[in-house]
């Protein structure tokens, strides 16, 4: 089951600096204030944001594929099951007290070794093989409602022989051996001559005593008997239903379920399969209960906090199917809605950091300094240290002070941060592409905007043409009215813009340049949020 506990905090798909940043931030802030917080990532980080934990000696957070519902978030409280030493007379009283129709057997290792059902048990009622036994000795105790008189085997396996004719009949035509299980009554020949034959089991029917002188004779022979207040008739009845329930079960193809699997691919199965339940495993195949699918009703969706956006296209698969706790964002209002009132924290600033470090003082929380480190680093990454229109005066005094606790040169630290989110080494041009991407919607069109910051425009030289092809690609794959790939220079202030052949008009009226030119050069350019967003959309309505 989920721990209903456990929150996941995080930012965007290809996270940035601040994105990553702040989801370990607001999870410290968090998890002091007494929630059990979790930081997480949507993707792979970049160069910079690799930097910036490996020299404030941050782990990296575990990846979050998706937070769409699993078995596991379902209270299923149906824990029915045998085991695979249990008797076909035990699972049918199983199923009867509890009003079902089939039960897992489970092994002692706690694995599934088969199905049975009732209409499995009747038809071995009315057409299986009654004469063989091969039971545990308690198990016919139990099968019989029995006394045990003379126990030498645990396992009591054999052909089952009925004392129904005159003794001296069953003698002159019955053979006993060490494969015999007997019953009978009280005739005491038919007793002797079992005994004498060292029968594997004799069942005493109507609660008759065994005199003391055969019962002597049987404990020499290590002749299993047991006593029964049943008649013959009904013991010959149901001795059967001692043997093991597995062995009428269905061993093969049997349709189980993994926790892990989420709930819409279970309600497809079971709209397919129409069982009533299904055994649910874990990652180790072991059986930890089964699921219905009225179980899909009584959920425990996965608790989330957002940091650094709110859009679904943003944000990570299955969003719609988590509660969503809380958003501290510093971008515009998104697409994202909830249910019930929450927590939502934005501020028109340039860093979702600057959000959270004011959280921390208004919480009176002390920051560490990592974490300072962290929220600083952040703080540079948006604001280019300082140079993007986004950024503010709190911006500024924010990083002040962080740098102070984080114990740092805000200068020297932030332009070796840049330098060292700017590299290109060992990235092809579709992980540079895609490292820095994100998808907006207007009046049902669809934008895709990428971002990547250098020192050194001459770096993109050698693979502008294959940048062109990938964008025009994607926008055509992908259904992208809008695909636009800035390259911002740092040194000098402003960005160069690529976009698809199909954009052109687009953006020519986004930046008020007629026939607009791939590669031309935005100069004080350097916000997505601010100068590249807003302006894109405003076209396209």
């Amino acid at each position: 089951m989920n721990n209903l506990d456990e929150i996941y905090v995080f930012g965007h798909k290809n996270p940035d600096t601040d994105s990553v940043t702040a989801a370990i931030s607001l999870a410290h802030l968090k998890k002091q204030l007494g929630l059990n917080t979790i930081p997480k990532i949507l993707g792979n980080i970049n160069n910079e944001t690799e930097y910036v934990l490996n020299h404030f000696k941050v782990k990296k957070p575990d990846y979050l594929n998706n937070v769409k519902l699993q078995i596991k978030d379902l209270n299923f409280n149906n824990k029915h099951h045998i085991k695979t030493n249990n008797s076909i007379y035990y699972a049918y009283n199983y199923m009867s007290e509890n009003g079902i129709y089939n039960i897992p057997i489970i092994n002692d290792d706690n694995k599934v070794e088969g199905l049975i059902a009732m209409k499995h048990i009747a038809k071995y009622m009315i057409s299986g093989d009654s004469k063989i036994l091969n039971a545990k000795y308690e198990n016919i105790i139990e099968t019989l409602e029995a006394e045990k008189i003379l126990k030498f085997d645990d396992m009591i396996e054999g052909t089952i022989d009925i004392a129904a004719f005159q003794s001296k009949t069953f003698i002159e035509n019955i053979t006993i051996n060490n494969k015999s299980i007997v019953i009978v009554g009280d005739r005491y020949k038919v007793l002797e001559y079992a005994i004498n034959n060292k029968a594997k089991l004799i069942v005493i029917t109507g609660n008759h005593d065994i005199p003391e002188e055969l019962l002597k004779k049987a404990k020499v022979n290590k002749v299993n008997i047991i006593k029964t207040s049943f008649h013959t008739y009904e013991a010959s009845k149901m001795i059967s239903l001692s043997n093991f329930a597995i062995q009428l079960a269905i061993k093969d193809n049997i349709v189980t379920v993994d926790e892990n699997e989420t709930v819409t691919e279970f309600i497809n199965l079971a709209n397919k399969t129409k069982y009533s339940y299904y055994p649910v495993l874990n990652k180790k195949e072991e059986f930890i209960g089964n699921v219905e699918l009225v179980d899909t009703n009584n959920q425990n969706k996965k608790q989330v906090m957002l940091v650094d956006h709110n859009e679904y296209d943003q944000s990570v698969d299955g969003l719609n199917e988590a509660e969503i706790l809380e958003i501290v964002d510093h971008h515009n209002i998104g697409s994202i809605g909830t249910s019930s009132p929450i927590n939502f924290r934005n501020m028109p600033v340039g860093s979702d950091n600057t959000v959270i470090y004011k959280m921390y003082k208004e919480h009176n929380i002390e920051v560490p300094q990592e974490i300072a480190g962290l929220m600083l680093s952040g703080i540079i990454s948006d604001t280019l240290l300082f140079v993007s229109p986004t950024t503010t005066e709190l911006d500024k005094q924010t990083a002040k002070e962080l740098a102070e606790i984080a114990k740092v040169d805000l200068n020297e630290y932030g332009l070796n941060m840049l330098k060292a989110g700017t590299s290109l080494k060992g990235k092809t041009e579709e992980d540079i592409l895609f490292g820095d991407f994100k998808v907006y919607e207007v009046n049902n069109k669809k934008i895709g905007v990428t971002q990547v910051s250098t020192f050194d425009i001459n770096d993109f030289n050698d693979s502008i043409n294959t940048y062109k092809e990938l964008i025009n690609k994607n926008a055509e794959n992908n259904n992208y009215d809008v695909f636009a790939f800035f390259i911002t220079d740092i040194l000098k202030n402003g960005s160069y813009i690529y976009f698809n052949e199909n954009a052109r008009e687009i953006i020519s009226n986004a930046f008020d340049i007629e026939n607009i030119e791939q590669g031309c050069y935005l100069d004080g350019c350097v916000s997505r949020k601010k100068q590249v967003i807003p302006k894109i959309m405003k076209a396209l309505e």
